[in-house]
């Protein structure tokens, strides 16, 4: 299972390309050759890049859903808005798409996040404003998520 780690603060240059920071090329090397789905989050304003690998496996729970449900129709149009197929060039940097910056918001400075097997990327103030905000719920967040009655070391 891929579990990347770090956050990371990036520069966009005028046609969209960023350098993967060193550190995250490494952790995505493994998977790198097989490129990568970039598409538009669903709570965020940030995109979400999935190795080609992880898409897969969310594909298959997508396709799993009856289409003749207009609801499931309508969650699969939005939910694959704007996708794309990229590929990090030799140098190790991601040409992400004018429509998808302009979606998320992303000028030239930017964040690269981990995000357990994907990665975010966020315009650098709305990432800040994000971690911010979330900052003061996160203690109630974390209780009612990872909490447990009966688990006494937080770790099932």
């Amino acid at each position: 299972m891929l579990n990347l780690i770090g956050t990371y603060d990036c520069k966009a240059d005028v046609k969209g390309r960023v350098m993967i920071p060193a550190d995250l090329k490494k952790q995505l090397a493994a998977v790198s050759a097989s490129g990568f789905v970039i598409k538009r989050a669903v709570f965020q304003p940030c995109l979400e890049l999935y190795p080609m690998a992880e898409w897969q496996k969310l594909m298959e729970k997508v396709s799993a859903l009856n289409r003749f449900s207009r609801k499931n129709n309508d969650f699969i149009r939005r939910f694959t808005a704007g996708v794309r197929t990229v590929e990090m060039d030799s140098t190790g940097r991601l040409n992400i798409p004018k429509d998808l910056m302009s979606f998320a918001g992303i000028g030239k400075e930017l964040v690269v996040t981990s995000a357990i097997n994907i990665v975010e990327i966020w315009d650098k103030q709305k990432y800040e404003q994000a971690i911010d905000h979330a900052a003061s719920d996160f203690a109630d967040l974390a209780e009612e998520v990872m909490g447990d009655a009966s688990d006494t070391n937080g770790i099932s």
